[in-house]
C-alpha cells in the first residue's frame, strides 16, 4: 500500500484551511482517510471566536476517528456525528446559527476486505481507479450546477435547492454523494481540494486522467507545484477569473 499526502496554502505564511489524514487501524485490514477544505469567512464577521483551520481540524479529526471506529456506522452517520461533536465543543461560545459559522467541503473514504466506501460533500475531488485502469470521478456538482443557471451561488449555501457544506447541523450528511464499490475493483483513490483541483476546474488545461497521472508519477507535491504553476502565470486571476488568485490546495493519493 502506498499512501501520499501534501497540502500547501494559497499564500505562503497564511493559515491553511485545509485539512487531511490517513488512518490505518491496527492489525492491518483497511483504512480511511479524510480530506477538508474549509469555507473562507470574512474577518469581521463576528460570529465565531475559532478560525477556520480550528473547525477543519476538530471536524476532520472527529470524522477520522469516527470513521476508523465506528465500522458499523455509515460515512453519512460518521459525518453526522463528528459535526455534532464540532459543534458541541463551541456552541457556547459562538453563533452556530450564523449563515457563516465555519464549515468545510468533505470528502471522506473508508476501505476493508470486502469493499470500499466514500462520500463527497460540495467540491471537493475524490478520483476512483478500478482494477481496470478506468477512472472514475466522484463529483458533488451542485455548485457547477447552480452557476451554470445563473444564480448567485454564495446565497445559496445550505438551504434547500442551493448547495451543501459541513458546518453546525449535523443534517446536512444526509446531502453528501455516498456510495460503495467492492474493494477487490479498486486499484486506487485519490482525494482533492478544490484548489487542488484547479487545473481541471477553472484553469481547463489537464483533466482527471491527466491530473491523476500526474499525481501517481510524481506524488501530492507534483500535482500541487502544477497548479502553483498555473496560479503565478496569471497572477492577478485577469486571464482567468476566480475567487483567489491563489488558493489553499491539498492532494492524498492512496493505493490499496
Amino acid at each position: 500500500m502506498r499512501i501520499e499526502t501534501a497540502t500547501a496554502p494559497g499564500v505562503p505564511g497564511a493559515p491553511n484551511e485545509d485539512f487531511v489524514a490517513v488512518a490505518l487501524p491496527a492489525g492491518g485490514h483497511g483504512g480511511a482517510l479524510v480530506l477538508l477544505d474549509g469555507v473562507t469567512s470574512p474577518p469581521d464577521n463576528g460570529n465565531c471566536v475559532h478560525s477556520v483551520p480550528w473547525f477543519t481540524a476538530r471536524l476532520g479529526g472527529a470524522l477520522l476517528e469516527l470513521s476508523v471506529s465506528r465500522p458499523d456506522a455509515t460515512l453519512a452517520e460518521c459525518l453526522s456525528a463528528a459535526i455534532t461533536v464540532t459543534a458541541d465543543a463551541h456552541r457556547g461560545t459562538c453563533d452556530l446559527s450564523h449563515p457563516l459559522t465555519p464549515q468545510a467541503t468533505v470528502v471522506a473514504v473508508r476501505w476493508g476486505a470486502a469493499e470500499l466506501e466514500y462520500l463527497v460533500l460540495s467540491d471537493s475531488v475524490l478520483l476512483v481507479e478500478g482494477t481496470d485502469g478506468a477512472l472514475t470521478p466522484v463529483l458533488d456538482d451542485r455548485i457547477d450546477r447552480l452557476r451554470a443557471a445563473g444564480h448567485q451561488v454564495a446565497a445559496l449555501r445550505n438551504l434547500p435547492g442551493g448547495f451543501f457544506t459541513a458546518a453546525a447541523d449535523p443534517r446536512v450528511a444526509g446531502r453528501a454523494v455516498t456510495g460503495s464499490v467492492p474493494a477487490a475493483a479498486v486499484r486506487a483513490v485519490a482525494a482533492l481540494s478544490d484548489g487542488a483541483a484547479r487545473g481541471v476546474e477553472v484553469f481547463g488545461t489537464d483533466d482527471w486522467a491527466s491530473a491523476f497521472a500526474l499525481l501517481r508519477k510524481g506524488g501530492p507535491d507534483r500535482l500541487l507545484a502544477r497548479v502553483r504553476e498555473l496560479e503565478l502565470a496569471d497572477p492577478e486571476g485577469s486571464a482567468v477569473p476566480r475567487g483567489k488568485p491563489f488558493d489553499d490546495a491539498t492532494a492524498v493519493l492512496a493505493e490499496l
